[in-house]
């Protein structure tokens, strides 16, 4: 029993392909700047000194993912961001970041600013995870 190919003419199937290959790009030879995430959640009296919600410190519990991306000597109008469900792509004419998120998020909704004083994007990303309603 052999499998057969969905058309005849495609050199490879679509299971085939790793995931987010679509992105790679080693040939650019722009350094990737200096990243860091950070995770944010909500919390009130009733989480902190009550304990009546079922949040921990953990990430799982974390409702924002905080990108905060270092690009000295950079432009806010020479940034090039682009947010998928799972990626963020970075570019800038000296530096590029193509970074794979650890959880799935909110793309549609993901908000970026440029911190000038401090020659930082920051991106905050609503992290989007199967059972959130329920833990939420």
């Amino acid at each position: 029993f052999q499998v057969q190919p969905e058309n005849r003419k495609t050199i490879w199937n679509t299971e085939e392909v790793p995931q987010g290959s679509e992105f790679d790009d080693t040939w650019d030879p722009r350094e990737q700047p200096e990243y860091q995430i950070l995770f944010k959640q909500c919390v009130g009296t009733e989480d902190v000194f009550f304990g009546m919600s079922r949040k921990d410190p953990s990430t799982a519990c974390c409702e924002d993912m905080v990108i905060k991306i270092k690009l000295p000597e950079t432009k806010h109008s020479d940034i090039t961001l682009d947010i998928q469900d799972k990626v963020l792509d970075l570019r800038t004419p000296q530096k590029k970041l193509l970074l794979h998120l650890p959880y799935r998020v909110d793309s549609k909704n993901a908000k970026a600013r440029f911190l000038s004083e401090e020659e930082t994007l920051e991106v905050t990303l609503r992290v989007s995870r199967m059972f959130d309603f329920i833990n939420f």
